[in-house]
């Protein structure tokens, strides 16, 4: 724990202000470093904004409303992800999750047809990821955890992927492309843009089930959806560095936002997470505006907040069109 690097004073007070858009929390169903509770009054004293609530396998709305009730101060943002555990691609999920006020809706992740069917294995010396212990439970129990695809035998957007999209329109939730694989991605995403779903990002792309190159991430800024660059995908080595940064490069940090993807137990701090992140987008060369930029600005617009006065033009003016 003591090894983890620690987020310069520089770096935190370019954080101020931002959304972590990715953390995994206790209550869980497998250990965490932290719960939410405890996590609040930390991003309080860091001058952060909030986070959202991950889980691969609950909805979280109700959960982020109890924090926010008890830290009205952090802005604590419910999710759901459409794995299995709560009926796949089913719209009346994802309404009951709109109206209980969740922002993120993940596509599904653990169960998704493309995270089942890779056949990449994780690069030597790789951290899996926590979840792959509880998938394999309840194979090992005979539970059988269907596929979740979002295309159709003929490979267009599935019937239930294009209801799910209407509804996360019609909340003006955010829309996260989970495990896909890069060209499902590209489908559901230019769905989405049809269907009138603003808010789009797609989900760790040098993820090691992903791994969507870099003409391949740009193609998908073309549609307005920003490319999440996880802390955790390099730093427990399923990508490295040089790529990650590449990408980022690639694409342009104006498509790019950064969150940690942090709260397993041998990981560094949640709240550390977003400022250990802009230490090393300084150290690579990109400027403070290009790291708040991806850290705070955009990050802010996909969890739906008001912009800050120092947000480009584009980001305030979108928030005008959304009230």
């Amino acid at each position: 724990m003591s090894n983890h690097p620690v987020p310069s004073t520089r770096a935190l007070d370019l954080v101020r202000g931002a959304y972590d858009l990715h953390v995994h929390i206790a209550p869980d169903v497998m250990k965490r470093r932290v719960s939410d509770l405890e996590l609040a009054p930390r991003f309080k004293e860091r001058g952060m904004a909030g986070f959202v609530l991950k889980s691969h396998y609950v909805p979280t709305a109700e959960r982020a409303a109890v924090v926010r009730a008890v830290h009205p101060e952090v802005d604590v943002r419910g999710a759901i992800t459409l794995n299995a555990s709560v009926g796949g691609l089913n719209p009346v999920a994802v309404e009951i999750a709109g109206r209980s006020g969740a922002q993120f809706v993940w596509l599904p992740t653990v169960d998704s047809d493309n995270q089942r069917s890779c056949l990449a294995e994780e690069p030597e010396g790789a951290t899996p990821p926590m979840w792959a212990q509880l998938q394999e439970d309840l194979r090992s129990a005979g539970i059988q955890s269907p596929t979740v695809d979002v295309l159709d035998q003929d490979g267009a957007v599935s019937e239930a992927t294009l209801q799910v999209l209407t509804v996360i329109a019609a909340h003006d939730m955010t829309l996260a492309t989970g495990h896909l694989h890069g060209d499902e991605s590209a489908k559901v995403i230019a769905a989405a843009r049809e269907r009138g779903v603003r808010r789009l990002v797609v989900t760790h792309p040098e993820f090691t089930s992903q791994r969507i190159p870099a003409a391949g991430q740009k193609e998908l800024t073309a549609h307005g959806a920003y490319l999440e660059r996880c802390l955790t995908t390099p730093l427990t080595g399923k990508v490295d560095w040089d790529v990650w940064l590449g990408n980022i490069r690639a694409a342009g940090p104006e498509f790019s936002v950064v969150s940690s993807d942090l709260g397993q137990p041998f990981n560094p701090p949640v709240e550390d997470g977003l400022g250990i992140a802009a230490d090393i987008l300084l150290e690579a060369g990109f400027s403070e505006e290009e790291v708040r930029l991806m850290v705070v600005h955009n990050s802010r617009w996909l969890a739906g907040a008001a912009p800050l006065e120092d947000a480009p033009e584009s980001h305030r003016t979108a928030q005008e069109l959304a009230s």
